[in-house]
């Protein structure tokens, strides 16, 4: 039977890794792979994981199944942190979460539902939207198409040309939005640009299905989330895919919620069961272990006090990070203004070079982004900044400035 399967292309951002970790070069830079780094280029286990999970392998008496809606804790804490406590659409009773295999699982399980619920449906995505988005809706048998976002020209958003596009979406069709952290631009809609999208989706009748990887690397916990509650808020339906990889730092956990704001508490429980009845059929019951960690970091208020200090001193390092590479580019590269990395949020960017010049950035000086230019700005280091800002230059014909 399998002897007809031919080889797939592997994955460009798996194959950057391996070709990074080959490299033996001892001023490599890797701006390539989309995790947070720390100062000396490790992605550390934060204090508060630590903590929550040596209680917990303390506490722990069994290993036995949580159940196909994952942890009840977790999922309600989770929901606390996307919505805040006293969201109007949690106390009129309108949220169910289940619990799914981080980020990616939630979102293949909201396309599962869409799914399930208008097999037509067609969802749109923005240009650029992150690679992985593909794969997973129309792995589930939904259609894609796109709607225009990233201004290469500003580094900022088409604000405009995004509304147009959207105005002539049909009633009922889904919108996939990034709520902070945009990945892979870093460019981001204001809060009063939120709430004009929130009119329009209104006004048209549009399923919002929100992607939420980044919360608390942007602008603040409760700030990255303005989208999420403004449209649990005042829209009868809505879709949001949470991951704790990033903000908890436990990406092998595979930790992820996937929220359900219904019109109902009936029909979010009609939702519910549907979700769960999808959920058996993709993994049958979600890993515990990492929601394990979540739960306890968010029901622990000395704990939820350190992550939080910790989310912080992240968000506080990439920005820092942005606005110090742009002083180094505007050194050595006069003739390039690169000032949009500053006014970016989270850990990617986009560039702005061509692939050749990338290419000609990790062969002749070993640092590596992906084809696109898309660079997590977290992979930088204080003590690697001057030596990036220097290949740059040269790739580009600048002077490099002593």
């Amino acid at each position: 039977m399998f002897e007809r399967l031919e080889p797939v292309a592997t994955d460009s951002i798996l194959t950057l890794m391996a070709a990074f970790r080959a490299d033996p070069d001892p001023h490599k830079v890797d701006l390539g792979i989309g995790v947070y780094r720390d100062e000396r280029g490790t992605t550390p286990v934060l204090k508060a994981v630590r903590r929550a999970e040596s209680t917990l392998l303390a506490e722990q008496t069994t290993k036995t199944y949580v159940g196909p809606e994952g942890d009840a804790g977790f999922n309600q804490a989770l929901t606390r942190l996307v919505l805040g406590a006293t969201h109007p659409a949690l106390t009129a009773g309108r949220v169910r979460t289940i619990q799914a295999p981080g980020g990616c699982g939630a979102l293949r399980l909201g396309a599962e539902l869409i799914r399930a619920a208008a097999p037509d449906a067609i969802v749109h995505v923005s240009t650029p939207t992150w690679a992985n988005h593909v794969p997973l809706l129309s792995g589930a048998g939904l259609q894609l198409e796109r709607y225009p976002y990233f201004d290469p020209m500003t580094g900022g958003v088409q604000f405009e040309a995004m509304m147009a596009a959207l105005e002539r979406l049909p009633a009922q069709a889904v919108v996939l939005l990034h709520a902070s952290c945009h990945n892979p631009t870093g460019a981001d809609l204001s809060p009063a640009q939120w709430r004009e999208v929130l009119a329009l989706v209104k006004r048209r009748g549009v399923l919002p299905f929100i992607d939420m990887a980044y919360q608390g690397l942007g602008d603040g916990v409760d700030e990255d989330a303005l989208a999420v509650r403004l449209f649990c808020a005042e829209l009868p339906e809505v879709l949001c895919a949470v991951s704790c990889s990033k903000n908890f730092g436990i990406y092998r956990e595979r930790t992820g919620a996937l929220h359900l704001c219904s019109a109902t508490p009936k029909a979010a429980d009609a939702g519910l069961s549907h979700l769960v009845r999808l959920g058996r059929g993709l993994w049958s019951m979600p890993p515990d272990h990492g929601a394990a960690i979540v739960r306890g970091i968010l029901t622990d208020a000395s704990l939820l006090e350190l992550w939080t200090d910790e989310v912080t001193a992240m968000r506080q390092r990439i920005g820092r990070l942005r606005r110090e590479v742009v002083q180094h580019l505007k050194r050595h590269c006069p003739q390039r203004d690169f000032s949009f990395i500053a006014r970016q949020r989270g850990m990617f960017s986009f560039f702005g070079i061509n692939t050749e010049q990338v290419r000609a950035l990790r062969e002749r000086h070993h640092v590596y982004m992906t084809d696109d230019s898309r660079m997590n700005v977290a992979g930088l280091r204080e003590e690697n900044l001057e030596y990036f800002a220097r290949a740059v230059a040269d790739v580009l014909g600048g002077t490099a400035r002593g």
